[in-house]
């Protein structure tokens, strides 16, 4: 761990390219799995949720890896949460680290939508610290949310009055989807201030990602402090608007 802090610092500064820092904040409840019981049959569907969650970040790192300007500008943590919640990637450049050696899997438990959203936020502000102390800029990090449930506990609630300040004062962009009919989308909504939560269709993460990753190349070819627009066409190729 301190031999991959001393290797971030040293990215720093070698690499004084304004910083789009973006943590995914993952579903990985047994949900995920794909398994849906009937009685006492239980059916398997294929392919599994979480494979397909696991190729669409494989997708979302190879695009911006191909990007010259984006590869050496975003840096991307993963969060995975069910009942607790777990860093599997720490912030690292994209030219450093693609493509990523983790391989999510669903977890046991509940799921914990707070738990996942306050580590994230955790990781975000110790990140930002280092960008300072480096005297690296960078951009309004973004938090990207997908849940295919309702959350277990009511962590949520605190840390979503959190995220919403930190929206409204231009301190964190939010994009919460929702994957399949069971997400509850009244909870996402309570992260997003700004815009509505939007639900994946079917299985499309492959699609999502490769529209987020456009979206990174934008914004890391601007200026920091800018207001950038979403590709709202973009949209229709993965969500149900």
């Amino acid at each position: 761990m301190a031999k991959d802090l001393m290797m971030r610092r040293q990215d720093l500064i070698a690499n004084p390219t304004p910083r789009v820092p973006i943590c995914l904040v993952l579903d990985c409840s047994p949900s995920m799995s794909g398994e849906v019981s009937m009685g006492s049959v239980v059916q398997q569907t294929a392919p599994r949720p979480i494979d397909e969650l696991n190729e669409g970040i494989k997708v979302f790192f190879s695009t911006i890896q191909e990007d010259e300007v984006a590869r050496y500008a975003a840096e991307i943590s993963i969060v995975a949460f069910s009942e607790l919640a777990e860093e599997v990637l720490d912030f690292d450049s994209v030219a450093r680290v693609s493509p990523p050696k983790v391989e999510l899997e669903t977890q046991h438990g509940g799921t914990s939508i707070g738990n996942g959203v306050a580590l994230a936020l955790s990781l975000l502000d110790r990140r930002k610290t280092e960008y300072r102390d480096a005297g690296i800029d960078y951009f309004q990090p973004w938090l990207v949310l997908m849940t295919d449930g309702q959350p277990t506990d009511d962590t949520h609630i605190d840390v979503a009055r959190k995220v919403v300040d930190l929206v409204n004062n231009k301190r964190l962009t939010v994009f919460p989807i929702g994957i399949g009919e069971g997400a509850d989308m009244n909870v996402l909504a309570m992260f997003s201030p700004k815009r509505p939560p939007l639900r994946l269709k079917g299985m499309r993460f492959k699609e999502f990602f490769e529209w987020l990753s456009k979206s990174v190349s934008t914004t890391s070819q601007s200026i920091p402090g800018n207001n950038i627009p979403l590709d709202i066409e973009g949209l229709k190729g993965w969500s149900e608007l």
